[in-house]
């Protein structure tokens, strides 16, 4: 077999966890905590969450940690804070690494297992997607329930049987709804990309229960519950994914609809990490 036919060997879970424990380590001597108590991964336009996402003590580049590549999709950034939210220590990834940047789940799921591997007990993931409700605004943050995972992968290999049935906390998202009453719930179907689904595909995931459509979260909430984390998810309505048949996706636009709500979501998360 050549060089270029041969099949590369897949990372298993233990060797993904012995590098986000590694990772970790690393990312506890640059800033000085000894443990974290939440980590949070900003999605598609959520880096200006950050400045409202308590205060920053320490400021790095994720590259600068074992096992981390820079995000290249628009609106992700490669820095990490570290941050204090009341009393707690929080973990803070201003960007995401995507399975359609060429990467395997392993390293998608790296940022989350390196936050849980660092003491997080709570793992907060965020992200921008297609509506596919009539009465979800385009800007409005929406908290998943539960997801749909399409991307034909998982972050675990082996006979890792983890039980997703609470994969979304339902005690963290009482609690999100105690602090914002006015926030929805709906069912997050994650697809692999880079492409956008056809009017046909859209119908289907519709028609499948779900409400909103994007390209992440679902592998890191999973590689989350594999390690015992508590998950939150919280997702900001980028485009109205039906109304795309009509009027075609336009990326900007769709970013800075997000972009806009962005601090106002920092401030969000600010007072659920804070009552937990």
């Amino acid at each position: 077999m050549s060089e270029s036919t041969q099949v590369r060997p897949r990372t298993g879970t233990a060797q993904a966890k012995q590098q986000a424990f590694q990772a970790a380590s690393t990312l506890k001597a640059r800033t000085g905590v000894e443990s974290f108590d939440a980590v949070v991964v900003l999605g598609s336009g959520w880096a200006e969450a950050a400045d409202t996402l308590g205060g920053t003590e320490i400021e790095l580049d994720m590259t600068e940690l074992p096992g981390f590549v820079a995000p290249t999709a628009i609106g992700h950034h490669s820095a990490l804070r570290s941050a204090r939210v009341a009393d707690k220590r929080v973990a803070v990834f201003c960007g995401r690494t995507h399975l359609y940047e060429e990467h395997d789940p392993m390293r998608v799921a790296h940022a989350v297992r390196t936050g849980i591997a660092a003491g997080a007990s709570i793992a907060v993931l965020t992200g921008a997607a297609g509506s596919l409700r009539a009465d979800f605004a385009v800007g409005q943050p929406i908290l998943v329930r539960d997801h749909i995972n399409l991307t034909s992968a998982s972050p675990l290999s082996g006979p890792d049987f983890v039980d997703l049935t609470d994969a979304y906390s339902p005690r963290l998202r009482r609690l999100v709804q105690e602090v914002d009453p006015s926030l929805a719930e709906g069912v997050y179907a994650s697809l692999p990309g880079p492409q956008f689904q056809t009017p046909a595909e859209l119908g289907v995931l519709r028609s499948a229960g779900a409400d909103l459509v994007g390209r992440s979260i679902a592998l890191e909430a999973i590689a989350a519950v594999e390690m015992g984390a508590e998950v939150l998810g919280l997702s900001t309505v980028s485009n109205d994914a039906m109304g795309a048949v009509f009027e075609r996706f336009d990326a900007l636009r769709a970013l800075e609809a997000v972009q806009h709500n962005a601090r106002r979501l920092g401030e969000l998360l600010n007072a659920v990490l804070a009552r937990i």
